[in-house]
């Protein structure tokens, strides 16, 4: 009987425990936060543009020529795919319309390591494509389009490519 109250009986709470409880959560509070900065810092630079002060000076300027570039009327319709990049440039009016070069800068929202450029060839069928895999995830697209030396186009748009190579806006 004494060997079953001894069982059930609560032990003492020493110091020692109490050190071990205090060593035990603030190592897991610290390695936690010690893990969480590294990624914080190992996964994206932050920086948006290099120089601040340079893009506030050239913000007007930029502004107007976005102003002067969609009073202009272009609109695409933007078509990722498995195989790459496909865009339907159409005029003012809805009719294709013909660009000189078009050009994708193609970025994901953060990070830079799959950054780049696609240049699209016009197809018979009016519709503009380049080849290149879109990997799955969250895109911005800024497209191009120039024709004698006047943009014709020039805007950003954010779309979602899925494991099937689907688009979502």
């Amino acid at each position: 009987m004494q060997m079953i109250r001894s069982i059930f009986q609560p032990k003492e709470f020493t110091g020692k425990h109490m050190l071990f409880t205090m060593v035990a959560f603030f190592g897991v509070i610290i390695t936690v936060n010690l893990v969480m900065a590294r990624y914080a810092i190992t996964t994206w630079s932050g920086l948006v543009v290099p120089n601040t002060y340079v893009a506030s000076q050239e913000f007007n300027a930029k502004a107007a020529e976005s102003r002067a570039v969609a009073a202009l009327g272009y609109r695409m319709k933007l078509m990722p795919g498995v195989d790459g990049l496909a865009i339907d440039f159409v005029d003012s009016a809805g009719r294709p319309a013909l660009a000189d070069s078009m050009i994708a800068e193609l970025r994901r929202p953060v990070g830079e390591h799959q950054d780049r450029e696609m240049v699209l060839e016009r197809g018979s069928d009016g519709i503009y494509r380049a080849a290149g895999e879109l990997a799955e995830g969250e895109w911005i697209a800024t497209v191009t389009a120039i024709r004698d030396g006047q943009t014709l186009y020039k805007r950003g748009r954010r779309f979602h490519v899925q494991a099937d190579g689907s688009m979502r806006p």
